[in-house]
């Protein structure tokens, strides 16, 4: 099946900070990732305040996963049928209401956990609309050469966020109360629907789909399984979420406190492994380099792998620490680029369906890679990463024998 994109942003080879409305739309989403760590960490700590349980708190952060997972797919549906801006600035009005509330009942000291349970089930619900609808909006705000480095910023914005705004977060909440933590969240979210608002629609918009929701759900599963370099990079990011997700969550933990005794080096390793990933995220939109992405995004890729194998193998902290370096820069890097490639080559008929099957494989099955990962490390630790790394080689030399994938641009 041919990739046919509609009217799509004037052609340009300018770096993508200079076209206005992705500008408003990388700020107002910077703001509101950072203004979310603020959540991420009240959430938890506000769940332990009042219960005290472990159990509780994981069933509020699985409450968030389930809806978000189960959900995607149909997420991608309404975003052919509908404009992703506009979803984006319903979701995102929606949460920052939500959080507002939260943090009204916090101060008046009315919040009950049911209240948190529906927080964490809608925020999903939501997330299952948004995420799709976000890959389909940029593809629309920039032109196809300018995707790599727009894809970058955001996605280096989400792992800087990650890095810097958990500190200040615990400052308030230590300073404050959690109250202050959501409220700061809320405000947070003002900024990014601005921008949305101010976007400018494109001359033109595809035509919308039309037929039964299972009809138009497996017309996109369809669409990537008929696409042999789509079917090939679809797999090959579902065995980076399943063979790299789950194993570094749980194997750096417990290779932490199992060989190194210390819960400041499972920081280290932590930090080594996100400043990689920012450091590969941002790549693309550092380099001038603008061709042979297929091969890029293979070499990265079996760097990931060979990388994880590693680790398995590796009995001393600064080469362990300078791996996960490595294998967060090409993870990242290789994330950047893929996603940036479907954006671009999808037929914008099917953009938000087959970009929900992509944000499902790397995101929805990531329960099922921290359960796996959680069997295996009982087994032996090494064994767990050297079969996740075998896996991921395995994955990339499926998609490096299509020629199609190795001549990507």
């Amino acid at each position: 099946m041919n990739a046919t994109p509609a009217v799509a942003p004037v052609v340009s080879s300018a770096h993508p900070l200079s076209n206005p409305n992705f500008r408003r739309l990388w700020i107002g989403f910077t703001i509101s990732l950072f203004g979310d760590q603020f959540y991420l960490v009240a959430l938890p700590w506000l769940v332990l305040q009042i219960t005290g349980s472990g159990i509780a708190l994981g069933t509020i952060l699985m409450l968030g996963a389930v809806p978000r997972a189960a959900f995607m797919l149909l997420g991608g549906v309404v975003t052919d049928q509908l404009s992703p801006r506009r979803i984006l600035i319903a979701t995102a009005t929606a949460r920052m209401l939500l959080v507002a509330v939260t943090a009204v009942l916090i101060y008046l000291r009315l919040l009950q956990l049911w209240h948190l349970y529906c927080l964490a089930l809608i925020f999903g619900f939501a997330d299952a609309f948004a995420m799709p609808a976000g890959q389909a909006l940029i593809p629309g705000v920039v032109s196809q050469e300018q995707l790599p480095a727009a894809n970058a910023l955001i996605s280096g914005s989400a792992q800087g966020c990650s890095i810097a705004g958990p500190a200040p977060a615990g400052i308030v909440l230590r300073t404050f109360n959690a109250a202050v933590a959501f409220a700061i969240d809320a405000v947070s979210f003002f900024f990014v629907i601005v921008a949305l608002v101010q976007l400018k629609e494109g001359p033109s918009t595809p035509a919308r789909p039309r037929g039964g929701l299972w009809g138009l759900i497996i017309e996109g599963l369809r669409y990537v399984i008929h696409d042999p370099p789509m079917r090939a990079l679809m797999l090959l990011v579902t065995v980076l979420n399943l063979g790299v997700a789950g194993p570094l969550t749980v194997g750096l933990a417990v290779l932490a406190k199992g060989r190194f005794g210390s819960a400041a080096m499972y920081g280290t390793l932590l930090s080594a492994l996100a400043a990689g990933t920012l450091l590969g995220s941002l790549l693309p939109a550092l380099l001038k380099q603008r061709r042979h992405r297929g091969a890029i995004v293979l070499a990265f890729s079996t760097t990931v792998g060979l990388s994880m194998i590693a680790i398995g193998l590796l009995q001393h902290l600064i080469p362990i620490v300078m791996v996960l370096v490595t294998l967060g820069i090409g993870n990242g890097l290789t994330a950047v680029y893929v996603q940036s490639w479907f954006q671009g080559h999808i037929d914008r008929n099917f953009l938000g369906r087959v970009m929900s099957v992509f944000m499902f494989a790397a995101f929805g099955l990531l329960p099922f890679s921290y359960a796996i990962a959680g069997v295996l490390v009982q087994i032996k630790l090494p064994v767990m990463f050297i079969g996740a790394g075998g896996l991921v080689l395995m994955a990339t030399f499926v998609a490096a024998i299509n020629r199609q994938v190795r001549s990507i641009d």
